[in-house]
């Protein structure tokens, strides 16, 4: 309609233009400035839903494309008078252009912070390569450890972070709608930038991104606010991941540490980063809702336990069932001492150094968690370490074994780790009930 009413203006103003040769023959003519004035006319208000009036003059980029058009074909017969008036006109026509988009621009703002709290971001211009260089730099162990901090990508688990109290410093988002599903009043602190669907895209780790990735402060464990209600339903019963490098593995171990109520999670220097992207994403965020201490000395791991803890290591010893008390440490702890000490030049210090603990084995349903305990679980490349099994040998610990079926070689580290944990928090509760029974016998 609006593509008509302007051909027709169009005609009216040629016909005007030409009416002084029809003069004579029809005394009727037509006045072609009323009817392009009519086209010309501006919104002086826009009204919200909500009842908000705002003033604006909105631009008419189509009256003024027409007005230079007739300005050519009629500048050889104005005079210079006519030609300066001309130009003025112009020129304030666009300054009220100019004027019109910044109110608009301003009135989008106002009502887009309306919708964020009061939260300010900021568009990512084209070719700005701050998400490409943060998810790229953030993804490396080196960089993490020197600037002290982590990425985070997805909805859950970046709110899972801010509910422990961990600190936000940028943040990315692709759409409004995603950045309302966060928690705003913890993000005064943060930098806020809205970048392109397709940019997130490239630089995921998802096939599917959620459309929100998130820079962080690495979180301290000592610092964090855990969940009460998970932290309630807690028991002494502590994890040690030895070697653990694969980041599946780990991930999953620290989500079923989580899940069966574990008091904390300490990790030797060998094993995986727990703030690798992988790890995290197979952990569901279990690293706010349990205490996780990583790369960790054995001589800083007893500082992390109560006294008076008991030591147990998972090892697999399903071989030998049938006389456990000859059963061998597991076979990789053997291959990690033969390349350790294969250089040794005395035969009575190898023997020496080559003299391992003893560590009784025993099956995992039998009586083990009696008080509190703690539950190594080794790496499957390379197995328990020495210093585990010595740690076990003085706190009179055992090696635990799952019974398998003949041919199968073992078990996997985290399915090891879920059987073996959940077997504990169950021994510990009951432990825990008995305790309650007899105090409640003795008050009457």
């Amino acid at each position: 309609m609006a593509a008509l009413m302007y051909n027709v203006g169009r005609g009216f103003v040629i016909f005007g233009e030409h009416s002084s040769l029809f003069r004579g023959h029809n005394q009727i003519l037509v006045n072609s400035r009323r009817y392009v004035r009519a086209l010309r006319r501006r919104p002086v208000a826009v009204l919200y839903p909500d009842g908000k009036r705002e003033t604006f003059i909105k631009s008419n980029d189509a009256a003024d494309k027409m007005n230079q058009k007739l300005f050519k074909q009629k500048g050889k017969n104005l005079s210079e008078s006519d030609k300066k008036y001309c130009k003025e006109k112009v020129s304030e026509r666009a300054g009220n252009r100019k004027w019109s988009g910044q109110v608009s621009e301003c009135a989008e703002e106002s009502h887009m912070m309306d919708r964020l709290g009061g939260l300010r971001y900021e568009k990512a211009p084209a070719g700005d390569n701050r998400l490409a260089k943060v998810s790229s730099v953030a993804r490396s162990r080196a960089f993490r450890e020197k600037e002290g901090k982590v990425l985070l990508e997805g909805r859950r688990l970046i709110c899972d972070a801010l509910s422990a109290g961990a600190s936000p410093q940028m943040l990315f988002f692709s759409a409004v709608e995603r950045l309302q599903e966060l928690p705003l009043d913890k993000l005064q602190q943060a930098k806020l930038i809205k970048v392109k669907y397709e940019d997130m895209k490239t630089w995921s780790d998802l096939v599917t991104p959620q459309g929100v990735i998130a820079i962080f402060s690495k979180p301290d464990a000592s610092r964090l606010a855990f969940p009460k209600d998970s932290r309630h339903q807690s028991v002494p019963l502590f994890l040690l991941c030895d070697n653990v490098r694969d980041a599946g593995n780990l991930g999953t171990i620290l989500r079923c540490a989580a899940a069966a109520g574990c008091d904390r999670v300490l990790l030797t220097k060998g094993c995986v980063d727990a703030w690798e992207p992988k790890v995290l994403r197979a952990a569901m965020g279990a690293h706010f809702r349990v205490p996780v201490f990583p790369n960790l000395d054995w001589d800083d791991i007893s500082k992390h336990l109560p006294k008076d803890v008991i030591v147990h290591v998972a090892d697999n010893c399903s071989n030998f069932t049938k006389d456990p008390a000859s059963a061998p440490v597991s076979g990789q702890i053997e291959n990690v001492t033969s390349d350790e000490y294969s250089e040794s030049d005395s035969d009575e210090e190898s023997d020496d150094e080559l003299s391992l603990p003893c560590v009784k084995p025993q099956v995992y349903h039998e009586r083990w968690a009696q008080r509190s305990t703690a539950l190594v679980i080794g790496g499957e490349a390379r197995g328990l370490s020495l210093e585990a099994l010595r740690l076990a040998e003085e706190t009179e610990g055992r090696r635990l074994f799952v019974p398998m079926a003949p041919g199968v070689e073992s078990l996997n580290s985290a399915m090891a780790a879920s059987i073996l944990l959940f077997e504990g928090r169950r021994q510990l509760l009951i432990l825990s009930e008995k305790t309650r029974r007899r105090a409640r016998s003795k008050m009457f």
